[in-house]
């Protein structure tokens, strides 16, 4: 979306979560059957290194290669902690057992830079294919849509909205084309697919990145 112009933008009025969002500290965690989803705190960043050293995870990111320092991954886990917590709302991943960190996932930017709050999650390559994502997502969601919310009016990217004026809050997920194992946790998740475009591959020189848009509805009474 970084080819997003201002006048590529309309206002819309709808419902979105209270801003700021809860303090970490605020947070309660949240369980499942394996997993314990928790506020990140300043310690988990020698676990959060090694998932971001991980090439096949990190290979899915919008920067699209490894972390080449412990700096760098500082910078991002200071993005999810005080001050700048009430921005995010993204959790670590544990394992419920054993407490280890496995990964980290939620809403990591709100708004994105097309105007929706964004979803998305990282686990380590041991735990992919276990269905953990799913058991994330769906747990992370029902917390998501038990925030406070707001009525308000909203710049959102003209082609992530399908009107103008009053409309249903959405959240957004974005993946490649090509990463079919986190289109299945979407979907079934009841994400739905509603826009495919290209990008810049700022991995690869003159690279371009073929990306699908799938959008979720919080208030809708179904989900």
């Amino acid at each position: 979306m970084g080819h997003t112009k201002p006048n590529d933008f309309v206002t819309v009025k709808t419902s979105l979560p209270t801003s700021p969002l809860p303090t970490n500290h605020a947070r309660s965690p949240l369980t499942t059957g394996r997993l314990l989803l928790r506020p990140l705190a300043a310690n988990d960043l020698e676990a959060m290194y090694v998932l971001r050293t991980q090439e096949d995870v990190m290979r899915w990111t919008s920067a699209g290669c490894i972390d080449p320092n412990i700096e760098m991954t500082r910078d991002k886990l200071n993005n999810f902690l005080p001050p700048n917590d009430t921005k995010t709302f993204n959790y670590a991943i544990c394992l419920k057992e054993t407490g280890d960190f496995i990964g980290m996932g939620g809403c990591h930017l709100f708004p994105a830079e097309h105007g929706w709050p964004e979803v998305g999650y990282m686990l380590k390559k041991e735990f992919w294919g276990q269905g953990l994502a799913s058991e994330f997502l769906n747990a992370w969601l029902r917390a998501w849509k038990e925030l406070p919310r707001s009525e308000r009016e909203s710049n959102v990217a003209k082609e992530m909205v399908n009107s103008e004026g009053l409309v249903q809050e959405h959240l957004i997920a974005i993946t490649e084309e090509a990463n079919s194992g986190s289109q299945r946790v979407l979907l079934k998740a009841g994400f739905e697919k509603f826009r495919e475009f290209n990008e810049e591959d700022v991995s690869q020189p003159n690279g371009i990145i073929k990306l699908i848009a799938f959008r979720y509805f919080p208030s809708r009474e179904d989900l």
